[in-house]
This record gives structure tokens, C-alpha cells and sequence, in this order.
């Protein structure tokens, strides 16, 4: 079945919010502020190939950039190619993956996609949404990191627990802050920040949310974005 993709609003979706222009003044603010502070944002996770960033992002969920840094060295010695990991042994590949969590899952997707990209794209990882989404083990969040990181093609926003986190706190979404659904934040994400920064942001987001604006207890005092943050000051330890 082929999975549709996110259509971004054309409307606010609550009203008497901030006004839909003046939102998107303030994320052109944010975004030039976040080209000073981290002019070198990227995607965290080591790789050299479309193929070894695909196979760490979905080592990434439920884990850590580190971990799965950790891991992916003997994983990709081991299986350097599509055609090797479509054919390796999931026990093998269990093991070496085992610290980043639901490795039997995982296992199972990882190999499951290089088969669908040997049996499909002769064994080139594709470069459309429509295609990578159609990978086991592949969605939206995913896709955008490859298409963004990789191919340098804007066609969606990363949004993971930081981006999802930021976006509320920064007010870059419509949707409330107890809002967990990744795709209705991408889809506001989409309407505010201007297309050529999506990658860019969604980087520059994760490095803030775990350098600054972290989870628990936000550093307001020495975030540089905080006249621009409603929820500067007001952290109510959600």
C-alpha cells in the first residue's frame, strides 16, 4: 500500500494564536540566529555512504547518536556493501547491533531494506520520499534525514524528540505542547520555516535541544533564542 504523504495545511489549526505572518517573521529570526550559533550543524551519526546513514538512522530510534556510533564501525566492515547485508546471517547482525536496543526489530529491518533495495533499485539506495518509504523499516523521519543529510533535497523536516520538544517551545507549531504526532508538527514546520532551511534547521534543533534547551531543565539564562521564546523563563518542568 503506498503511504501518503503529510499535506501541509493552509490555515492556522487553532485559532486565536499568533497570527500565521507573524509566526514566520519570528522563525526567519530563530533560523538566522541558529546559522550564528551553529554554523556547522549536520546530522550526528557517522557515515560515508547513503546506504551506512540510512542503516544508522534506523539503529537511531530508541537509542543514541553515540551508541549506535559505536556499533556501526563493525557493522559496516562487515556488511560494506547492499548486496552483503541483504545476505548477512540476522543473528550476526543481532550481535553487533545488541547495545543500541530492539535489535531483533531492527535486524529485521535493516536487512529487510537492503533486499528491497538490491531486488528494486539494483541495489542504490533511491532518492524520493515516495521510494525510501516504501523500505522496511523506513517513515517519514528517516527519509527526510537521508533525503536532507545526503541528497541535499528539502522534501520534508527531521522531527525527532528534540525537534518535536523545540517546536513547542518555540511556538513553530499550532498543535499544543502535550502533541506527539510527528508528522502534524513536520506539516507546521513546513508552512513557517523557508524550504531551503529545513535541513538545516532540523540540525541546528537537535544540536540546541541537547546542548540548551534540553528536556529537563532548559539553560533560558544563556539561550541566545530566548527573546524570540515564548516559553523562555516559564519552563514548567513538562
Amino acid at each position: 500500500m503506498t503511504k501518503s504523504k503529510p499535506k501541509p495545511q493552509t490555515q492556522p489549526s487553532a485559532a486565536g494564536k499568533e497570527p500565521f505572518e507573524s509566526k514566520k517573521e519570528r522563525a526567519r529570526k530563530i533560523i538566522a540566529l541558529l546559522h550564528k550559533m551553529y554554523p556547522d550543524a549536520t546530522c550526528a551519526l557517522h557515515h560515508d555512504s547513503a546506504l551506512q546513514l540510512l542503516v544508522a538512522t534506523i539503529l537511531s530510534a530508541q537509542s543514541t547518536d553515540e551508541t549506535v556510533n559505536k556499533v556501526t564501525p563493525a557493522l559496516f566492515a562487515k556488511y560494506p556493501t547492499a548486496e552483503s547485508l541483504a545476505a548477512a546471517d540476522p543473528a550476526d547482525v543481532e550481535k553487533i547491533i545488541y547495545p543500541t536496543g530492539f535489535f531483533r526489530q531492527k535486524t529485521k529491518s535493516i536487512i529487510g531494506a537492503a533486499k528491497a533495495i538490491c531486488e528494486r533499485f539494483g541495489c542504490d539506495v533511491p532518492e524520493t520520499m515516495d521510494e525510501l518509504i516504501e523500505l522496511p523499516g523506513v517513515a517519514r523521519k528517516t527519509a527526510n534525514v537521508l533525503l536532507g543529510t545526503w541528497f541535499q533535497k528539502n522534501e520534508g523536516v527531521v522531527v525527532d524528540t528534540h525537534v518535536g520538544r523545540l517546536a513547542h517551545r518555540l511556538a513553530l507549531t499550532w498543535s499544543s505542547k502535550n502533541e506527539k504526532d510527528a508528522v502534524k508538527i513536520e506539516q507546521d514546520l513546513m508552512q513557517v520555516l523557508p524550504r531551503k532551511d529545513w535541513t538545516f534547521t532540523a540540525h541546528a534543533l537537535i544540536w540546541h535541544g541537547r546542548r540548551v534547551c534540553t528536556a529537563r531543565k532548559p539553560k533560558c539564562a544563556e539561550c541566545r533564542l530566548n527573546t524570540l521564546c515564548p516559553a523562555a523563563f516559564t519552563f514548567d518542568g513538562k
